[in-house]
């Protein structure tokens, strides 16, 4: 292995256990010995990829977006030709991930923003640069499928994403305050239903275009 390839792959070792060990511990919790020890490199390793533990984070945060960006990118309800089945599909698919450690399946920037918001500003902003990132993704389906199923319906496709992200983030909260990820992806079933009820069911002729 060369040099800068074994240097790239403590880099990306030191990003993924920054991603685990914050979720996992919160933010200020999490030092730069727990994120070495975690990754398998030393300290002054770290200091020769980054300054400071926010420096990490903020690159943790960039890394996890791009992560979720080509998850959801690449997943199978993105091939469904109808917008409102798009909508859906990423909820499914959401309530479908939440099993097992919470620190796996929950969202870097939600957990890292709640506690640092008034006090690191760029880990803020890299926070809400990935989050509103990500909503503008759900906002396309969300507006295609309120052009074909609820035209005249007074609220936004922006706005509905934005709700959509803040009933994820609190089906995270309250799977770690019950420790629960049935009450989880209960939560997320409520968000679909709703989903369903704003964007109208399709008529027997919109359903016959759909399966021709």
């Amino acid at each position: 292995m060369t040099r800068s390839n074994k240097s790239a792959e403590t880099r990306a070792r030191l990003l993924e256990a920054a991603r685990d060990v914050i979720r996992a511990k919160g933010y200020t919790a999490t030092t730069v010995d727990d994120i070495c020890s975690a990754a398998g490199v030393t300290k002054g390793g770290f200091f020769h990829h980054f300054a400071s533990k926010e420096q990490l984070g903020v690159a943790a945060i960039a890394a996890f977006d791009t992560m979720a960006g080509a998850l959801f990118g690449s997943a199978p309800y993105q091939m469904l030709p109808d917008p409102r089945d798009r909508v859906l599909g990423y909820v499914d698919l959401r309530a479908s991930m939440i099993q097992g450690d919470v620190a796996l399946f929950s969202c870097l920037m939600g957990t890292t923003v709640q506690e640092i918001y008034a006090t690191h500003p760029e880990l803020r902003a890299a926070c809400e640069e990935g989050m509103s990132g990500h909503v503008a993704m759900l906002a396309r389906d969300i507006e295609a499928a309120k052009q074909l199923y609820a035209p005249d319906a007074h609220w936004s496709a922006e706005n509905v994403g934005y709700f959509m992200q803040a009933a994820l983030q609190g089906a995270f909260i309250f799977v770690k305050v019950k420790q629960s990820t049935e009450l989880g992806r209960e939560c997320l079933g409520h968000l679909r239903r709703y989903l369903e009820t704003i964007l109208g069911q399709p008529s027997s002729d919109q359903t016959k275009e759909r399966t021709q």
